[in-house]
């Protein structure tokens, strides 16, 4: 007689990632291995961080650590500690020659001067909401250096433009733990089990609705937003369009990925040129957003196009359901 639990004890575990990555490693722009294993690396970085997360509260991790980062923002202690797991994990990889990240200033140097890839990263965004268990995530963009290999990277290797990503993601740590990326060809998540210790498969070749009925923006600076923002938000309550904003980009860009929506960070008087840091926000969610069918833009046309000038350049950012995106690209090109 079948036991009543006998087929789901028996159902596959599905595809890991790292069985994803070795299935399509030929798919890779240069199918060498080295990027496969950077992605391991990050992936390593990621349930590290996924378990720092979820004891925070049990080991003292939450609140802020008293100081500021190079962008004026207050330091959470959570920042602190996923910028040094990612650090070490790429280090320890050998594949990255050198980083970037919200947290430092500067270029940080693995030493691995044989490496051909620099990461650029978010470590932990959205940290200040972790003390009241709201979705967090990680940000990250991966390059293919130009300086020639066995030399010291310089700014140039970061600076080459969003075309020239050759893998972005995020990691969001939610109810669930879900890793997103793409290496230029389909956007694919995959959904960390506890129990194996492994990232799952769970949302393959994802495709963002072609229009969508939520809007997501800090709607406190409403009045300091353009005229043509303006306009386009009170267009999307006479729709009777759902207002959803959680003040985690990651957190706020994985649902409307999934269930069609804009999000929006427009120039404020606080911030005239944007908020939103070019290099390891706004071009990883583009990249990723274009690969999806969605749609990326700042005030003055695609992301993907904007010219990077330095390490922590700002942006404005529009982003999501192409439908959605082209109403508000007639409104901003009026």
């Amino acid at each position: 007689m079948n036991s009543p639990f006998s087929h789901s004890l028996t159902m596959p575990v599905g595809t890991t990632l790292d069985r994803y990555i070795m299935q399509r490693q030929l798919a890779f722009a240069y199918a060498t291995g080295e990027l496969s294993q950077l992605l391991r690396d990050l992936a390593l970085a990621a349930k590290i961080v996924h378990r720092e997360v979820n004891r925070a509260g049990l080991i003292d991790l939450t609140g802020g650590m008293g100081l500021q980062n190079v962008q004026g923002e207050s330091q959470q202690k959570l920042d602190v500690v996923a910028d040094i797991r990612f650090r070490r994990a790429l280090t320890n990889g050998g594949e990255v020659c050198a980083l970037i990240s919200e947290e430092e200033e500067d270029i940080i140097y693995t030493g691995n001067n044989q490496g051909k890839y620099v990461v650029a990263i978010d470590p932990l965004d959205g940290s200040s909401n972790i003390d009241v268990n709201v979705s967090i995530g990680t940000i990250f963009s991966i390059y293919r250096r130009v300086t020639p290999i066995g030399t010291a990277p310089t700014v140039e290797d970061f600076l080459q433009g969003g075309h020239e990503q050759v893998a972005a993601g995020y990691i969001l740590y939610g109810s669930s733990t879900i890793l997103v990326y793409t290496t230029g060809h389909s956007v694919d998540g995959f959904t960390y089990d506890n129990s194996l210790g492994e990232f799952i498969l769970s949302h393959p070749d994802i495709k963002t609705p072609t229009d969508g009925a939520i809007y997501s923006c800090n709607d406190g600076n409403v009045d300091t937003y353009e005229p043509a923002i303006q306009t386009y938000l009170t267009m999307c309550r006479r729709k009777e369009y759902t207002a959803r904003y959680i003040g985690s980009l990651v957190a706020d860009f994985h649902r409307n990925l999934l269930k069609g929506g804009i999000y929006l960070y427009p120039p404020t008087s606080k911030n005239p040129d944007g908020k939103l840091r070019l290099l390891y926000e706004c071009y990883p969610l583009a990249f990723l957003a274009e690969r999806a069918g969605g749609k990326a833009i700042t005030s003055s046309g695609s992301v993907l196009d904007v010219q990077p000038q330095y390490l922590h350049q700002r942006a404005p950012l529009y982003i999501g359901a192409p439908s959605m995106m082209n109403e508000l690209t007639q409104l901003l090109r009026a």
